[in-house]
């Protein structure tokens, strides 16, 4: 890292040879689209040359600190994501209150997932929301929800096989 944060760009090849598979696979397990891990793992090689002086020793191993800036961009990301959806959807129902038409042919879709997602108890439903609008890991769930991670992912596991078999029930 001290060659990196002198500019020494085969110590920076060095660490994209040994961390680059392990940041992708980060990135896409959080992202879920390899065009959009890669964009992340560029950007935060991108970082890492920057800011390579800013890494210590005494704090973690490198492949720590490089993971957790994997982890932190791509959570970013699904965030991000999740706020445009939000944007979207509230535009959408500002456009049915100014009286534009909603797609019809979907209506009956939204009404059963609305259904399907109220039927879930509350502790199923509230650990799919925080994963799925919130971008949050079982861990960060598990801490914000005071339970163990398994049962964040027994939880999450229950909801989604009830919504599986409401949702491919014939209409």
């Amino acid at each position: 890292m001290i060659e990196v944060a002198a500019g020494n760009q085969p110590s920076l090849a060095a660490l994209y040879d040994r961390y680059a598979s392990l940041m992708l696979a980060l990135g896409l397990r959080i992202v879920g689209d390899r065009g959009a891990a890669e964009d992340l793992l560029h950007d935060v090689f991108v970082e890492v040359w920057q800011k390579a002086g800013d890494y210590d020793r005494s704090r973690g191993s490198v492949r720590a600190w490089l993971l957790l800036r994997m982890r932190s961009r791509a959570l970013d990301r699904v965030r991000s994501a999740h706020r445009r959806r939000t944007e979207q959807l509230e535009e959408g129902a500002a456009d049915r209150i100014e009286g534009k038409p909603a797609d019809p042919s979907a209506a009956a879709e939204r009404s059963l997932i609305r259904r399907a997602l109220a039927d879930l108890p509350d502790e199923q439903r509230e650990v799919l929301e925080l994963a799925y609008y919130e971008g949050l890991t079982t861990t960060e769930i598990s801490e914000q929800v005071s339970v163990p991670v398994g049962t964040v992912k027994s939880r999450m596991n229950a909801a989604r096989a009830k919504l599986r078999s409401v949702l491919s029930e014939p209409g």
